[in-house]
């Protein structure tokens, strides 16, 4: 199974940093190939909120349904999405930084392929340090920014 986490320090509080995580509205922003992010179940996001998720991977687009898997205020956020190819767990861990004001966040994705999608396996494999990163940086300058 595909599976990369990434460390960063954040220069802003937890909170800041998962107002962003938490705000599907904003998911765009950070994670390249969203085009959208939609919470199905209506309201604030909780364990059990169900999500779709809208890509564009090249020139593929799709749709994956998922949910909220666990969430803690300002500590943690876990969504998991499923298609016909694969499951997808994307994972964020919020901890207080080295310095007050600062946030270490872990983000790690894994995906378990199934049926037909086994075969992009390698492929998903190269690629996934490349797209846990991108986003990593993308929600690190935006966090930083809002500070």
């Amino acid at each position: 199974m595909p599976q990369h986490a990434r460390t960063e320090i954040v220069d802003a509080p937890p909170e800041a940093v998962f107002a962003i995580l938490d705000d599907v509205t904003r998911a765009p922003e950070w994670l390249k190939r969203c085009t959208r992010l939609d919470n199905v179940t209506g309201g604030p996001t909780a364990v059990g909120t169900q999500l779709r998720y809208h890509y564009k991977d090249g020139g593929r687009t799709g749709v994956m349904e998922g949910k909220v898997v666990a969430r803690e205020q300002d500590r943690k956020l876990t969504n998991w999405f499923t298609d016909k190819m694969m499951d997808v767990t994307v994972d964020f861990d919020l901890q207080p930084g080295p310095t007050p004001g600062q946030t270490r966040l872990t983000h790690t994705i894994a995906i378990d392929t199934k049926g037909f999608g086994k075969i992009f396996t390698p492929v998903i494999n190269r690629q996934l340090p490349d797209q846990t990163e991108g986003a990593m940086t993308e929600l690190k300058r935006l966090a930083e920014s809002a500070s």
